[in-house]
């Protein structure tokens, strides 16, 4: 006799200015799971949260009234440094983490779980480009420079933007099987980069301009 897999809810978390990829990348992916796994979305604030790239995405849920989550992700994007210094933000996310099951990050989401203190002692990595925005928030991470991705513990974080997918493909490998991961894929035509070793881009470490990218996306 099979049994169902377990009913998870993921809370996916906003904030002004997040990066649209690390978001929706992951989103398609665990949207595409089945297996009662229901995504939430979670800003400090209920209502529309605007990205950097600029269309909103509505939280249907303020910090207070958040249903009880299974795992949580967390995108990257320029409003991370806004973050930093925000304390509700950071409280939420110690709350949160004690209690979840995986607690996931892209990009310099990462800076953000470091600097609420919930990577110390484990390994982790960030955006590549700019490495240093992560590392600067806590000396007490083991950052990876070398990694698509880098599981520790219920900590799952990934490198930028388009790796924050492959990460999740690599979570729903943990929890469903790689063979159904394999089958998402397939079913989202995404060719999965399934080794969290291989990563392309840590020759670029710290290599990024923040006035060149900003003026890219029209927002210098």
């Amino acid at each position: 006799m099979t049994t169902s897999p377990k009913p998870r809810t993921l809370g996916a978390i906003l904030y002004p200015d997040f990066e649209l990829l690390d978001y929706y990348g992951p989103l398609e992916m665990f949207g595409s799971t089945g297996n009662g796994l229901k995504i939430v979305t979670i800003a400090q604030k209920a209502g529309p949260v605007p990205s950097v790239q600029g269309p909103c995405t509505v939280a249907e849920f303020d910090f207070a009234h958040a249903p009880a989550l299974d795992m949580i992700l967390l995108p990257g994007g320029i409003g991370t440094m806004e973050q930093l210094g925000n304390t509700a933000m950071l409280e939420f996310l110690q709350a949160q983490a004690a209690r979840t099951e995986i607690v996931m990050s892209v990009c310099s989401g990462s800076a953000i779980l470091a600097k609420a203190g919930l990577l110390d002692g484990r390994r982790a990595t960030s955006n590549k480009l700019f490495f240093n925005l992560a590392t600067a928030q806590s000396s007490k991470v083991q950052w990876v420079e070398q990694a698509r991705w880098v599981e520790d513990g219920k900590f799952v974080t990934s490198s930028g933007v388009s790796a924050g997918t492959d990460m999740a493909l690599g979570v729903i490998a943990k929890l469903y099987g790689r063979a159904h991961a394999e089958k998402v894929a397939v079913m989202t035509e995404y060719e999965w980069q399934s080794d969290s070793t291989r990563d392309p881009f840590s020759q670029y470490v710290n290599q990024g301009d923040m006035h060149e990218y900003l003026a890219m996306i029209g927002r210098a």
